[in-house]
């Protein structure tokens, strides 16, 4: 870290009445995000989040064309956030206005990309049920969680007071093809695979393009994006879905109602078996009777095939890649995920093309 923006986090705590607390570097994800708890002498914790601005490239402006998307970066074309202090501020407001537990905002500079935030704990949903903890009522909560946001309608923007705002953008086809296209990228360069031809990339656009129609169509209720058990939190003492601390929403997007389910249900981190996943999927579904039951597992099956190609594709065959090769331990599950769902029959021109183009041994 450089000596100025130490400077620059002493100063912004200092105006924020942190000056002199204990600060502890805390471990970080494959973002450019850093955090550190803060202690005072009160001994009430605190969470810094650290988001140097220059680290990512622009975010996508509201209006702009796939043209325009595309020539400004991956986050545009993505619609992803660029860990935007602002998005974070907005999106925790929002949340915690529908009696969500997302962080209370301490205190923020957004263009310093500097937030302190309350401290939801060390209770995360994986660690829990690693050591032992029963991962159904875990997984309820969470449920029910989903059913409570998609119960209102999300608005076009989010706001913090009278000076941050944050657009709540749709996860469209374009969105959602940049990131399933990132397998064909990043895969053979992990796998010792050649690049995928012309004619093998024309026909995986005309397999996945109705499974990103579908996805815009849909795209109707406020979606969290990275709704897993390393970003959800237990807190037993709060009531209703509020027992389920939220964080790392900042990506939040307006979506189909079943993305969100997608990452909580076929978790790349952690094994969640197909049992508990179809009773989490009738639970959601008895909650939400006017959803067309059959139409909306058929488009979660497809969704989460595409969600686990990016995964496997941008986050996972690229972090490796980087030198991160902790992310090569996911990659089976993931690929058993998505083999899962390219069963459906509805999927088997998927389904074929992985069996030509992608051999067994070349699936981790």
């Amino acid at each position: 870290m450089s000596s100025d923006r130490e400077a620059q986090k002493a100063e912004f705590l200092r105006q924020a009445g942190l000056a002199g607390v204990q600060r502890i570097p805390l471990s970080g994800d494959a973002s450019t995000r850093s955090y550190e708890r803060l202690r005072g002498p009160d001994g009430r914790a605190l969470i810094l989040m650290d988001q140097p601005p220059a680290l990512e490239s622009s975010v996508c402006p509201p209006g702009a064309t796939p043209q325009e998307r595309l020539a400004l970066g991956y986050n545009a074309a993505s619609r992803l956030a660029a860990g935007s202090v602002a998005a974070f501020v907005a999106t925790a407001t929002w949340l915690r206005g529908r009696g969500l537990s997302a962080p209370e905002i301490v205190a923020h500079d957004v263009d310093a990309g500097l937030c302190v935030l309350e401290d939801l704990g060390d209770g995360l949903f994986a660690t829990l049920v690693a050591d032992g903890q029963d991962e159904l009522p875990l997984y309820e909560a969470a449920v029910d969680v989903q059913v409570a946001l998609q119960a209102v309608t999300p608005p076009d923007v989010l706001t913090a007071g009278d000076h941050v705002a944050w657009p709540l953008l749709t996860y469209d086809a374009l969105a959602l093809k940049i990131g399933t296209d990132t397998f064909l990228e990043w895969w053979p360069k992990f796998a010792g695979l050649p690049g995928f031809s012309a004619e093998a990339v024309a026909e995986w656009d005309a397999l996945w393009a109705p499974v990103w129609v579908r996805g815009e169509a849909g795209a109707s209720v406020f979606t969290h994006r990275d709704f897993h058990a390393q970003n959800l939190l237990w807190l037993p003492e709060r009531q209703g879905p509020a027992r389920v601390g939220l964080i790392d929403f900042q990506d939040a997007l307006k979506a189909h109602p079943a993305w969100d389910l997608t990452h909580l249900l076929q978790d790349a981190r952690r094994d969640v078996s197909a049992e508990l996943e179809q009773r989490m999927l009738d639970r959601f579904l008895g909650a939400r009777p006017k959803l067309d039951r059959e139409g909306f597992l058929a488009d979660y099956r497809a969704l989460a095939a595409s969600n686990a190609a990016r995964i496997l594709g941008r986050v996972f065959a690229r972090q490796a890649l980087l030198g991160r090769t902790q992310y090569t331990a996911y990659m089976p599950r993931t690929w058993r995920y998505l083999e899962r769902n390219l069963r459906d029959p509805a999927m088997a021109g998927l389904q074929s093309w992985f069996d030509r183009h992608v051999p067994a041994g070349a699936r981790a």
